[in-house]
């Protein structure tokens, strides 16, 4: 094993490195405070590796995202997001009778027990859906008690991510249901996960609900290139919750409650903000989208390119090719003339051909274009970090139960202590 040298003062510290499958180097500091007394300073984890991890490869150089060392590009052409979620979650695609039995035990659990209805009267209508499902998903631990157990079997936790992959569905389109204050809609076996989430989101019961199959295929790969993304914000907060010995459900519901945040989940989101301010502005019109082209170079102007850019990718995003492709055909079969779409796909062209945005390495990310395409579904603006939630889903629990197995101590950061140093008490009537 090589070594790392690290040299305090006149002491000379070696330290392993440790190479990935992928020949990731890493310095192990693990026993660096113990020897030396130091801790490192890294703000937003940037330089740190949290854990070693056999579920995602990314590599934003080069554009490369891999779920257990499969493609996305291959995913998403030929999977469906329950056969990803098997792959994420245990390792390997499934053969068929696994795939079989899997979508039949998601399929089978996506009804929530009727008193949980009674939780949706409780909040206001206007309530934000992240918040209702973070806090849906948490309460499911009080209905299934047996994921409470510190250890469970394999059958026993099956069960419950069966359970937590088809209610989480459920709950976040009887969210939305009651947002707008329609009656629920249950869940449909007849169907496939993504075409029965459309139905439960659009469906009336005084009328008859075809789901459209270009709107299954798309939601399909939406999901799927949401499923996972190594160490991100909510994926962490999952494990450091976990490392607790927090419950799935638990644990999963801070995960929806950090991707909440508009700096991770809620930045497609905030696409479509951007574009509709455009289009307030001035519409498509050359001379409206050059001027907002200069107010984004503008540092000082205070308007933020959206949806261009990545903390991790320094190339065009591999999510995001997949995504524009769908999104036209999408936009085609359903005849939308959506006036923020000649917007966006403007502010692309100039984004790519403009020495700006090239040397600063801003191409469009996956939220770019998943924006546009839950407006083309119908899916409110409010609604898009839900559907992130979703897709995000097995990429939780596997990271959740990687963490689990290999017994990962409990989390605790150190810090930089910048304080007042060692004050002695004032009395109250003494104090100035």
């Amino acid at each position: 094993m090589s070594k790392a040298e690290l040299k305090i003062d006149d002491k000379v510290i070696e330290l392993p490195v440790i190479t990935g499958t992928e020949n990731e180097p890493a310095i192990d500091i693990s026993k660096l405070r113990a020897e030396t007394g130091y801790v490192t300073l890294d703000y937003g984890l940037k330089n740190t590796a949290v854990t070693k991890s056999s579920i995602t490869y990314l590599d934003g150089e080069k554009g490369i995202l891999q779920y257990r060392g499969y493609p996305i590009e291959q995913l998403a052409e030929k999977s469906s997001f329950l056969e990803v979620a098997y792959l994420i979650i245990y390792g390997e695609l499934p053969n068929k009778t696994e795939l079989e039995d899997f979508t039949s035990g998601v399929t089978n659990h996506t009804l929530v027990h009727e008193n949980m209805k009674k939780f949706y009267e409780g909040y206001p209508q206007h309530a934000h859906p992240m918040g209702v499902l973070s806090s849906m998903i948490c309460a499911l631990s009080a209905f299934y008690p047996d994921i409470l157990e510190p250890e469970m079997d394999k059958k026993s936790l099956d069960l419950n991510v069966q359970r937590l992959l088809a209610k989480s569905a459920t709950i976040a389109a009887w969210a939305y249901k009651n947002s707008i204050g329609h009656p629920v809609m249950y869940p449909q076996n007849r169907f496939d996960y993504s075409a029965n989430f459309l139905y439960m989101m659009f469906a009336k019961p005084t009328e008859e609900y075809e789901v459209n199959d270009k709107m299954v295929s798309a939601l399909n790969k939406l999901l799927i290139l949401h499923a996972d993304h190594e160490q991100n914000c909510s994926t962490s907060t999952v494990r450091v919750v976990g490392s607790s010995q927090a419950n799935l459900y638990t644990s999963i519901s801070a995960g929806v409650a950090a991707l909440w945040g508009p700096l991770h989940g809620g930045a497609n989101q905030a696409v479509v903000e951007m574009l509709q301010k455009i289009y307030d502005d001035g519409g498509a019109t050359k001379e409206n989208i050059d001027k907002w082209i200069k107010l984004f170079k503008d540092k000082n102007s205070g308007q933020r390119l959206m949806g261009f850019g990545h903390r991790v990718y320094k190339n065009f995003d591999p999510r995001a090719r997949i995504l524009k492709k769908a999104a036209d055909e999408v936009l085609n079969e359903l005849k939308v003339k959506d006036p923020l779409l000649d917007i966006a796909k403007k502010l692309e062209h100039h984004a790519l051909n403009d020495d700006y945005f090239i040397e600063k390495k801003l191409y469009p990310n996956v939220d770019y274009y998943s924006g546009l395409l839950y407006r083309a579904m119908g899916i409110p603006t409010e609604m898009f970090t839900v559907m992130f939630a979703l897709g995000r889903m097995p990429g939780w629990i596997a990271n959740w139960i990687e963490m689990s197995q290999e017994k990962q101590p409990i989390t605790r950061p150190r810090q930089i202590y910048t304080g007042e140093t060692k004050r002695e008490y004032v009395p109250l009537n003494k104090r100035g």
